[in-house]
Order: structure tokens, then C-alpha cells, then sequence
């Protein structure tokens, strides 16, 4: 009887063990599929009180296309004001993008447009797929992309068009611009900001030939003298900037941080925060 007394109360003890370890499994398991997040956050980037925030949330138009059918890649054109021709296909100009960054962005109210942008010098928006530009004689680098009513820019490969155009006479000894190199272009932030648009401007820029990444190439953000690494193609929301004069500078560097060479690949722009 004392031998079967034992023998019960070891049994008993193994299966509390058994419960317990069962509970700690389940507990475990439980706690790792409740704590995963359904989404992963991107990370803000903060320093001397400025934040940025890359986000990827914009309504999305994987099958939109740009075509620049004049002036032809490679052309001389004459003097003057050059016409440029686009064809657009599953996007359309002046329709409002919408999403969350449609209201708290600067948006523009004729809706989605065409960036343009010669020789990486700001930007002129465009709300139909005609117009005429004046440029001056020699050759020259045109970018051009959509872009979201807000002006975030489409970045995959069918929504952007690179080539060289050359007006009126070349001018003798001009550098060759490599269209096969990596190229950092800018585009936003540009001109005055106002009122509710001040709390969060977005900094955008167009990578061709090139992409980023933790620890490769990527983009040094100089934003009123704080620098950032960004090392996602994205737009990213700048909070917590002064009123008054703002000034971003870009840089494509690689993995040790050296500008990686190309005309543009550093540049410095200024724009405007009023109540």
C-alpha cells in the first residue's frame, strides 16, 4: 500500500508537470501570435526637434504609364520654346488622388499633373499632356514623371521618362551627361508653404539607375543643417520645421558616405513656412 502510495503521488506530480509545461507552450505561443504586428511601422528619423517619416500608403497605380512622344530622345530642336507631347495611360491628369496625405500635405486643387523637370532645376507642374516650355540653347537633361495631385511622384519604371534634348546650337565643350549613371533628382519641397500645409512637408526626390538601402548607397538628407540617412525610396513627412526660410540639401552617397559622382547628385534647394 505504501509502495502504491508513492507510486500515485509520483504519477500525480508528473502530470502537474506535464499541465504546466503544456501551459507555459500555450501561454508562449499565444503571447507571439498576439504581439506580432499585422503591419510593420515605418521608423521615424528625429533630431534637434525635426522628424521624418517615410510612408507608403498613397493610393497606388502599378500600371500607370508615362510616354514623351516629342521632343524625341537625342533631337535638336529650334530655339525657343520647345513643345512637349506626353501620352499617359491608367492615370489621369487633374483627378485628385485622395488618400490621408491629400488633406494633410500641401495639395494641389487641379488634381494630378506631370512633373517636368530640365536640367534638375525646380520643377514646373503640368495638368495636360501638351505644353511649350522656353529653354535656352544647348543640350539638356529632361526628367520627366507623374505625380500625385499632392505631388508625390510614381516611381516605378514606367511612370518616369529620362532623355537629352538639345535646343538651338550645342554649345562647344559641354560635359556628356551619362544616361546609364546613377542620378539623384529633386523635387519637393518647393516654394511657400501655409497655414495647415506648414505641419508637415513632404520631401520627395527621383532615383534613376540607383536604389537605396541600410548599409548601400543612399540619399544625406541636410535639413537645416541636421542630417539624416535615408535609405528608402520614399516620400518622407518632415514635422516640427520653423516658420521662415527652410533650406534641404541631398546627396547621393555610397556605403563609406562619399558623393557618389554626377551632375546632380547634390543639391541644395530653400523653401518658405508662413502662418
Amino acid at each position: 500500500m505504501q509502495v502504491s502510495t508513492r507510486l500515485l503521488g509520483s504519477l500525480l506530480l508528473m502530470g502537474l508537470a506535464a499541465c504546466d509545461a503544456a501551459k507555459q507552450v500555450t501561454e508562449a505561443t499565444s503571447s507571439t501570435t498576439t504581439s506580432a504586428p499585422s503591419t510593420i511601422s515605418p521608423a521615424s528619423i528625429e533630431k534637434n526637434g525635426l522628424r521624418l517619416t517615410p510612408f507608403f500608403d498613397s493610393p497606388k497605380y502599378p500600371t500607370a504609364q508615362l510616354r514623351l512622344a516629342t521632343p524625341a530622345a537625342g533631337s535638336t530642336v529650334p530655339s525657343g520654346a520647345v513643345s512637349f507631347k506626353y501620352e499617359t495611360t491608367n492615370f489621369l491628369l487633374t483627378k485628385m488622388s485622395g488618400g490621408m496625405h491629400a488633406e494633410d500635405m500641401a495639395n494641389s486643387m487641379k488634381g494630378q499633373h506631370i512633373h517636368n523637370i530640365v536640367d534638375n532645376e525646380p520643377y514646373t507642374a503640368h495638368y495636360e499632356t501638351s505644353f511649350t516650355k522656353n529653354l535656352v540653347d544647348g543640350q539638356h537633361v529632361v526628367l520627366s514623371f507623374l505625380s500625385r495631385s499632392y505631388h508625390e511622384s510614381l516611381k516605378h519604371r514606367g511612370a518616369y521618362d529620362l532623355r537629352l534634348v538639345t535646343v538651338g546650337k550645342p554649345v562647344a565643350g559641354a560635359p556628356t551627361f551619362d544616361l546609364k549613371a546613377p542620378h539623384l533628382f529633386y523635387s519637393r519641397p518647393k516654394d511657400v508653404y501655409t497655414g495647415k500645409d506648414t505641419q508637415k512637408v513632404m520631401l520627395d526626390f527621383y532615383l534613376v539607375n540607383t536604389t537605396i538601402e541600410p548599409g548601400g548607397t543612399q540619399v544625406r538628407a541636410t535639413v537645416n543643417g541636421n542630417e539624416f540617412m535615408l535609405d528608402q525610396w520614399a516620400p518622407y513627412a518632415m514635422e516640427g520645421l520653423p516658420m521662415g526660410e527652410n533650406t534641404v540639401k541631398l546627396e547621393l552617397v555610397d556605403a563609406d558616405g562619399k558623393l557618389i559622382p554626377g551632375p546632380f547628385n547634390s543639391v541644395t534647394r530653400s523653401f518658405s513656412l508662413q502662418p
